[in-house]
């Protein structure tokens, strides 16, 4: 990592933290809709337990576990997951989740082929450069068990925000504190490289609306 994309990292860190200490529970309690399509996903697959991939507050975490899932929750956020925690003891589904505060800019902190299926909504897209999303999704590959899925959300070049703002290179662009990476539809072809590329689906969310994909992908059995 450059001088540069550190800084960046660490204003991102900060970022969250703050906005997460500021606005707790700032997504709802909802799940979001590609986490509702995900268990119907990897439940039809017979997965048993989920990876969560910048869980932040956890609205989607503690989906997956009311939904029978075990749950293991990763964010680089605290307090963002302090939140998750509290939640999962409301819920009465404490027993099924667990948390751990993890860059993913680092290895993932399990073994090989230890987990059914891994969601990420909006993580892949943060501020991470290109060489730094293929090594995670290098390690998702790791982690998952034969046949396992891989489900991710990301915003893309058709967005409005793309292209405006400050940019950072490698198609990273920020808006009021907030940094992008936008995916062109060659990164998907590219991260789905050793896996089944089972879907590509554009969404729109939010009042921009942010243009996103939803892409599903799963290892051979």
């Amino acid at each position: 990592m450059t001088g540069d994309e550190q800084d960046l990292a660490e204003a991102q860190r900060a970022h969250w933290q703050s906005t997460y200490a500021v606005h707790p529970g700032m997504y709802g309690a909802e799940p979001s809709a590609p986490a509702v399509r995900a268990a119907a996903a990897f439940r039809a697959a017979g997965a048993r337990d989920v990876l969560e991939l910048g869980a932040g507050h956890g609205r989607d975490a503690l989906y997956f576990a009311r939904r029978g899932f075990t749950v293991q929750a990763t964010d680089f956020s605290a307090t963002g997951l302090e939140q998750l925690r509290r939640g999962a003891l409301a819920q009465g589904t404490e027993g099924r989740v667990t948390t751990a505060v993890h860059d993913v800019r680092e290895p993932l902190p399990l073994p090989g082929a230890c987990v059914d299926a891994v969601f990420a909504h909006m993580l892949l897209c943060m501020a991470l450069s290109t060489d730094e999303i293929r090594t995670l999704v290098d390690e998702v590959r790791r982690i998952l068990r034969p046949g396992g899925t891989l489900v991710y959300t990301v915003r893309h070049t058709g967005d409005a925000h793309y292209g405006t703002g400050t940019s950072h290179g490698d198609d990273i662009w920020e808006h009021g504190g907030f940094a992008v990476h936008f995916f062109d539809r060659a990164l998907v072809d590219s991260l789905a490289e050793g896996f089944s590329l089972d879907e590509v689906h554009a969404f729109e969310e939010g009042d921009l609306p942010r243009r996103l994909w939803r892409v599903a992908q799963s290892l051979p059995r």
